[in-house]
Formats: C-alpha cells, sequence, structure tokens
C-alpha cells in the first residue's frame, strides 16, 4: 500500500486535494468515484531525485528546518505516549496544516503500514530527512529508543535552526543599511548630479576639488555604469562556477578561515556543528567511525571537513580522536581539550555537547562583537559618503552666491 496525493471535482464543481492510501493509482481513483469525486490526477508520493522524474517534491516543497523540527516533537511526543509508530504519524499528519508535510507524513505512514521501518522509510525522502536524520532514526529502533532519539533529533534540529536565525537577524540590518546607503548615493549620483552638472558648466571659475571629483564619478558611471554591472555580474557568475570545483573551493574555505574575524567566526560554527551532530550519533548508539562520517557531511568548510575525515582515519588505526583532531590544527583548543576530557572519563557524549554549546556561545559572542563594530562604521561611512556629496553640490553654489555679490 502506497500513498497518493489527488485533485478531484466534487458534485458542487469544486476541486478537492489529499492523501490517499492504496495498492495503485487505478484503487485510488476507484475508491473517490466511491466517495462521489471526478479525479483529475492521482500521482505517487515520492520524492524527486537527480535524473529521475517524480511528480511532486522539488525543492520549494522540502520541509523547512522548523517544519522538519516540529515534526519530530510530534512524532517523539506521542511515540513516548505510548501510540503505535502507524498512529503516530497519521495523528501527525492530521495536526500539520501545511500540505508538504501531510504528503510526507501520509508516504512514510504508508511505508510503515507494508511493514517497512521508519528509517527505511525515511531513506525514501533523502531531500528532506538528511543522512544523520535517517542513521539515528535507525539507531534508535535498533535500541528500542525511539522516543528518546526523536527528542535529540527534535532538539538538534530546533538549536541548529535558532543559530542559523540569530545569525540571519545579526547580519541583517548591516545587509539593509549598505543596500539603502548605496541605494540613496545611486539616486544622488544618477539624478541629482546630472541635473547639475548644467549649472556648474555655465561657472565661469574653477570648482571646488569635491565637486570635481564627484563630476568625474558621475560621469564614469554615466559612460561605463552599465559595463561595470555587466562586469560585476559576469564576475559573481564566474566565481559561482569556479566554487563548484573542489579545489577552488577548498582555497576558498581556507582562506576564509585564515581571516582574522570571520575566520574565527566560521571555525567556531563548523566546531559547534561537528560536536552536536557527534554527540547526538553517539547517544544514539551509533558507531563513532559511523558517526565522524556522517559529521564529515554536516561541515561544510572543505578544510575541516577533511580534518574530520583523516581523524577518522586515525581513529579506525587506532588513535584517540583528540589526538587526531589537534593535529589538524583546524579546531578550536577548547573544542579538542573537552573531547580529551570525554575520552578519558568515559562521558565522551555529554563532553562533545558541552564543546557544542561552548562553541554557539562563542558563535553568539562573535557576532555580537562584530556588530557591535560593524554598525557604526556602518553609520559613520554613511554619513561621511552623504556628506561629501551634499559639500560637493553646496560649494559651487556659495561660490557662485560670491560671484553675484
Amino acid at each position: 500500500m502506497a500513498a497518493f496525493e489527488y485533485r478531484a471535482l466534487d458534485a458542487d464543481g469544486k476541486t478537492r486535494t489529499g492523501i490517499a492510501q492504496g495498492d495503485s493509482g487505478r484503487q485510488v481513483r476507484a475508491r473517490l468515484r466511491e466517495r462521489g469525486l471526478t479525479p483529475l490526477s492521482v500521482e505517487a508520493v515520492v520524492e524527486r531525485r537527480q535524473g529521475a522524474r517524480q511528480p511532486l517534491f522539488g525543492r520549494r516543497r522540502r520541509l523547512s528546518g522548523a517544519e522538519l523540527a516540529l515534526m519530530t516533537r510530534q512524532l517523539a511526543t506521542l511515540i513516548s505516549a505510548g501510540l503505535p509508530l502507524e498512529e503516530a504519524l497519521a495523528t501527525c499528519a492530521e495536526q500539520t496544516d501545511r500540505p508538504p508535510a501531510r504528503r510526507v507524513l501520509g508516504a512514510l505512514r504508508a511505508r510503515v503500514v507494508e511493514g517497512h521501518s521508519l528509517s527505511a522509510a525515511l531513506a525514501e525522502f533523502p531531500g528532506t530527512f538528511p543522512e544523520l536524520y535517517r542513521a539515528t532514526v535507525g539507531a534508535g529502533e535498533q535500541s528500542g529508543r525511539l522516543d528518546r532519539v526523536l527528542e535529540r533529533l527534535a532538539d538538534y534540529t530546533e538549536s541548529r535552526q535558532a543559530l542559523a536565525q540569530r545569525t540571519l537577524l545579526a547580519l541583517l540590518y548591516p545587509a539593509i543599511l549598505t543596500l539603502a546607503a548605496l541605494g540613496v548615493v545611486a539616486l544622488l549620483l544618477g539624478y541629482v548630479v546630472p541635473q547639475l552638472i548644467q549649472v556648474f558648466d555655465t561657472l565661469d571659475t574653477t570648482l571646488p576639488l569635491p565637486t570635481r571629483v564627484l563630476l568625474a564619478i558621475s560621469g564614469f558611471l554615466g559612460d561605463w555604469g552599465l559595463l561595470l554591472l555587466l562586469l560585476l555580474i559576469a564576475g559573481a557568475a564566474g566565481f559561482a562556477a569556479a566554487m563548484r570545483r573542489p579545489g577552488f573551493r577548498g582555497r576558498v574555505h581556507a582562506l576564509v578561515l585564515a581571516m582574522p574575524l570571520v575566520g574565527r567566526l566560521v571555525r567556531s560554527t563548523q566546531s559547534a556543528r561537528f560536536a552536536r551532530t557527534l554527540s547526538i550519533t553517539a547517544a544514539s548508539g551509533v558507531p563513532v567511525l559511523e558517526g565522524l562520517r556522517i559529521s564529515a557531511e554536516v561541515v561544510t568548510n572543505r578544510p575541516m571537513r577533511e580534518a574530520i575525515r583523516e581523524a577518522a582515519r586515525q581513529v579506525r588505526e587506532g588513535a584517540s580522536l583528540n589526538r587526531a583532531l589537534a593535529e589538524s590544527g583546524q579546531f578550536p583548543p577548547m573544542t579538542v581539550q573537552l573531547i580529551a576530557s570525554g575520552e578519558r572519563s568515559g562521558r565522551l557524549e555529554a563532553m562533545l555537547e558541552r564543546a557544542a554549546l561552548n562553541g554557539e556561545r562563542e558563535v553568539d559572542t562573535a557576532l555580537k562583537g562584530l556588530m557591535a563594530a560593524l554598525e557604526p562604521l556602518l553609520i559613520l561611512a554613511v554619513g561621511l559618503l552623504v556628506l561629501f556629496i551634499v559639500l560637493a553640490i553646496l560649494l559651487p553654489i556659495f561660490q557662485l552666491n560670491q560671484l553675484i555679490k
């Protein structure tokens, strides 16, 4: 039995949509006709995979981090309350008002009814449920602690979502301020200054230096502005294409890590993500080497990812994790020391959790410090730029008044 998404017309001619289960699309159509509905389309709920023609899930229909965290939390609560997995999935599908989540839950329930495990059902949606999610659920099913594993997964997803939101909110104000400043400058240079050029040309005197500089900039942008914009777009497209090459992307990521303040921020973010991922896999019963492999995929910075993979190779040969990470030089000393303490005391999971919390605190502190320094600098820069333009416009007017007198 599988899940099918349908669109049908009722007796009043209104379009109805929903999820129905059946052995085939023909059976679902027959059931819809028995309910007095005229089926328009019946498609199996499957995820679109690269190179295959699948009808349902494109990128815009995948679950967001908040939706995934909410769904995981609800499922964990229902399972811990004693509901069978099939009923818990059905209840979650009824409670959600988001069609993508309802479709996914309906498909998962159909797979579970067929006798598949939840991890096997999740494997049908690799774009919606990452490998960490699937491997952790599989370990929870094998150990009989699925409810606890789902609780940890919900905490993990919510913490990642919260960190991403804090980062976005911290960068939102400087981005808006920068765009507003660029808009004001473009308006002045593109409209106000050209209107004044005709007046300034009639002056039989040498213009002030700020005015000459402003006129030169305005003339340059008027003559070459479109070409400059095209070059910027071409450069951005070329850089995006080059970033698809692993070697170039690795060099860029290494350069980012070497930057004074940004490098520390990125290193703390990536190490916190690594520690939290390895903590949840270890707590869920996933073997250490498998947890390291999954954690490496979660880390997006290539030098740090390669350091984790090299550490996994050394751990496989018998080395300790903390020593392998320390040799790479890519992780903060505090993270390495906490991992060493966890390995010595047999409390690696707890120390990894503490390392993740410490890294997230460092990220918050670095973001606050960066914004505290960046915001006044941006305001000062915008103020000086506007002051320069205003002075460049007003100085010839003052000079003209003196000539008239």
